[in-house]
């Protein structure tokens, strides 16, 4: 067994027993080095390999600290949990979008439509079908292909293995959509963390780094909730000409922004726009779609395959009617009524903290006070019944998560909500000594 691993196993006895408690902080890596006579190297391994184990979790400008909790065995933002109030997982569903899905679906039940949506899919899909999402997604000078997936996950797992071989590197924002560090384990893709500022991923970062490719989410951004604007996208297409590289653009939330255009029409190019019917319409609604350059298509195409992801046919069928028949428009704009009302209810039970937020989006960062670190804070709020996400889940390199949370706030109804929000204000408000955590 190496070195560091055997001081790992140290640590974590000493937190198992009791020695070191939740909320310790550990000594800055060189004084460890130091206290424990081994080199700077080992000691940076070490605290790797604790935060690999949940052990302690790393804070930006903080230091490392033994968690208040062991982290769930589940990957992160996966499925529902068990939570009174589900901050952590966004899927908004309106009240009245049921019937509406519904009805649109009444022309699909008749037997020969239904025997035809029940033959094999291709993805590729109907004409019809293409039609009907490049209708929905084209702009002015801006024509893709339209290949379908399973899910907009498997869009983007398909455009990451089109272009990543195994073993190569994917640059993505440092602080990123958790699935896709999960996609790229999975791939054995290695993830090269890009630096932000509030409009987003700065170009001359990327410009230093070597990659294979781009994934990035230059609208509504999961989880810091900034919009590239114009001037940045210019600059960003610019600059992926220069490296030669192609883009993968997630648009999962585009249509809560229909007056941005996406980042693929200004490098049309050598940019992979993917996008989903989970979030327009519902969580159980998974459809993907990849708009694609021409000569990309067969490439994606056959990435789709060859990963068991091609869409069933009877799930696009229904995406088209829904599209065509105008259901999927009217719940969009319900949707984005509902996103500004709750972001307006979050900034005003959160008034006074340090809040990121696009007042159109379901998702906010929260910046916490000094006196929370994001772990604990979780588990204060857990023991209350309400779920958010700490900004370790997002962050592209383990131990250098920024002291913040996410909260989703589509899913609960707006007066739980707000009856949510404000026990966190209190919470936040107070100390950690003063919630009961341990």
């Amino acid at each position: 067994m190496e070195d560091y691993r055997i001081v790992a196993d140290e640590i974590s006895a000493d937190v198992e027993a009791g020695r070191l408690r939740p909320g310790d902080r550990l000594p800055p890596q060189r004084r460890f080095a130091r206290e424990r006579g081994i080199a700077n190297s080992t000691a940076a391994r070490v605290y790797g390999e604790l935060v690999r184990r949940g052990v302690v979790v790393g804070e930006v400008g903080r230091g490392t600290f033994v968690r208040a909790a062991r982290p769930p065995l589940e990957t992160a933002l996966a499925e529902p949990g068990g939570a009174t109030v589900d901050l952590e997982l966004n899927f908004a569903v309106l009240p009245e979008q049921s019937a509406l899905v519904g009805k649109a679906l009444e022309p699909l039940l008749r037997e020969d439509v239904l025997t035809a949506a029940l033959s094999p899919g291709s993805v590729s899909g109907s004409k019809q079908a293409r039609d009907a999402v490049a209708g929905l997604i084209a702009k002015e000078g801006w024509t893709p292909e339209i290949l379908f997936a399973g899910s907009g996950r498997q869009a983007i797992a398909a455009a990451i293995a089109a272009f990543v071989p195994m073993g190569e590197r994917l640059a993505v924002e440092a602080i990123t959509y958790p699935v896709v560090k999960a996609l790229a384990g999975r791939l054995g893709v290695q993830l090269v963390p890009i630096e932000t500022d509030d409009m987003g991923l700065i170009p001359e970062a990327l410009e230093a780094a070597s990659v294979r490719a781009l994934y990035v989410q230059p609208t509504l951004h999961n989880p810091l909730g900034s919009t590239m604007d114009d001037a940045r996208r210019v600059e960003l297409a610019e600059t992926v000409r220069r490296m030669d590289i192609p883009v993968i653009e997630d648009g999962i939330y585009t249509f809560l922004r229909p007056d941005v255009r996406p980042f693929a029409t200004y490098a049309p190019e050598r940019t992979v726009f993917a996008d989903s019917m989970s979030k327009r319409l519902a969580p159980g609604l998974t459809t993907g779609f990849l708009a694609v350059p021409a000569a990309w298509t067969e490439r994606l195409a056959a990435a789709v395959r060859s990963g068991g992801w091609v869409a069933p046919r009877l799930a696009v069928e229904a995406a088209t009617r829904w599209i065509t028949g105008g259901t999927l428009e009217t719940v969009e704009r319900a949707k984005r009524l509902d996103a500004a009302e709750r972001q307006r209810v979050t900034s005003e039970r959160l008034a006074g903290f340090t809040l990121r937020a696009d007042p159109r989006a379901y998702h906010c960062w929260w910046e916490l006070p000094e006196h929370w670190r994001a772990e604990t804070f979780v588990a204060a709020a857990a023991r209350r019944g309400i779920a958010v996400t700490p900004a370790a889940a997002f962050a592209v390199v383990p131990g250098h998560a920024p002291n913040a949370v996410r909260l989703a706030v589509s899913s609960p109804p707006l007066e739980t909500l707000a009856a949510a929000l404000d026990v966190l204000a209190g919470l936040a408000s107070g100390r950690p000594e003063d919630a009961g955590v341990e």
